[in-house]
């Protein structure tokens, strides 16, 4: 098996405060460098009620939020760099190809098809095929939605498009922010299995906000805000 090393491996939040989020605790994320190809890497599950910060974590750590107090770092390119002084082309390289993101509001243009919202992602770096989407959205049962405007499906048909487009690039770590809240239990069976093969495929890792429920994912850190 072959070993890679990848930048994006180490970020920290040290005290962090925002508009929304009084506080956040101390936290790390380890070791998405040195990775064995093949393996899921570093898993973190955040528990915490609403209005805790959970969402407000995970945008700092895309780079959406700036609007805190304290230390956010990350391991960028053999530098120690805060997540604030990011050039706009360095979080077009993170997004493109190391960081992935199933927003909670999802963020799909709902005046283009399903396809399109995907279809914008997927021709930044061509990830998938046209043949790999069609067999993501026949595994969640959205396919036949595929052509259907974004802004007439249901919100659970909406959650499975935006997941289908969160995966369809190379990353090396997949946040997600209570990705699956409209969906039954056998759609969230089917979800996570299709985020765990692609993980495992990519060798990343990934960290899931809730409010409680731990979903079918193993996970090596549990912090709670």
């Amino acid at each position: 098996m072959r070993t890679h090393t990848h930048y994006y491996s180490y970020v920290s939040i040290q005290s962090t405060n925002s508009y929304t989020a009084q506080r956040a605790k101390y936290w790390q994320l380890r070791s998405l460098a040195n990775r064995t190809h093949g393996a899921c890497q570093y898993s973190m599950f955040c528990l915490s009620p609403s209005g805790k910060g959970k969402t407000t974590m995970q945008l700092i750590m895309y780079g959406i939020r700036k609007d805190y107090e304290g230390t956010a770092t990350i391991d960028w390119k053999g530098e120690k760099i805060a997540l604030k002084n990011l050039s706009l082309a360095d979080w077009a390289e993170l997004r493109q190809s190391k960081l992935s993101i199933i927003f909670q509001d999802l963020r799909l243009f709902p005046d283009l098809t399903a396809l399109e919202n995907i279809a914008l992602k997927n021709d930044l770096t061509k990830h998938k095929s046209a043949a790999e989407i069609q067999q993501m959205a026949e595994r969640l049962g959205v396919d036949a939605f595929l052509h259907r405007k974004a802004g007439i499906l249901s919100y659970g048909q909406r959650q499975r498009m935006a997941i289908i487009r969160a995966l369809c690039q190379p990353f090396e770590l997949l946040l997600m922010d209570e990705p699956f809240s409209h969906l039954d239990a056998d759609n969230i069976q089917k979800c996570c299995q299709l985020i765990m093969e692609e993980c495992k495929a990519q060798g990343a890792g990934y960290i899931i906000a809730s409010l409680g429920e731990r979903y079918q994912f193993e996970y090596d850190r549990t912090i709670q805000l």
